[in-house]
């Protein structure tokens, strides 16, 4: 049985446009964290989908089979009601690295943040350079990969 593939995949949009598109707060904070997870991960930027910035990929493969396909390691997407950040949890110290995060939401796959100034971004950088050189343990597991991950929602109160 083929597994379903993603409906999110990398786009041609250059992260920076579509960062300029944005209203000014979100904007600037945009443009620290592609710069942040750049440095962090040593990658580029790239859109994926119409909104989410991606750095890195690999190949993911649920334990049931039924969703596979590739996905961005790390990533953030600086939607109007909260900052959501990619590919941070169920790595090895994502738990203590969340911990010292400061004021956040947890969601399945996701982390949100109403501001980023809210951040220490010190921990921001440390979980991004553990995330992504994690991401590799994980291409074999339930990911929450594609749609999952996009379309989750809410999640515990954490305050670091």
């Amino acid at each position: 049985m083929a597994g379903k593939a993603p409906k999110t995949a990398p786009t041609d949009v250059d992260p920076r446009d579509f960062l300029d598109g944005l209203e000014p707060r979100r904007r600037e904070e945009g443009l620290v964290l592609l710069e942040l997870m750049r440095e962090a991960t040593g990658e580029e930027p790239v859109m994926w989908g119409p909104s989410m910035v991606g750095y890195g990929s690999f190949r993911y493969r649920s334990t049931s089979g039924a969703a596979q396909g590739d996905w961005f390691r790390v990533g953030f997407s600086p939607r109007k009601a909260k900052l959501t950040l990619y590919g941070l949890q169920g790595h090895l110290r994502s738990e203590e690295l969340l911990a010292r995060l400061g004021r956040h939401t947890l969601g399945a796959g996701c982390v949100y943040a109403t501001r980023l100034e809210h951040l220490d971004l010190d921990v921001v950088r440390e979980l991004v350079t553990h995330a992504y050189t994690e991401a590799d343990n994980i291409g074999d597991a339930e990911t929450g990969g594609g749609e999952a991950v996009e379309g989750a929602r809410g999640g515990e109160d954490t305050q670091g």
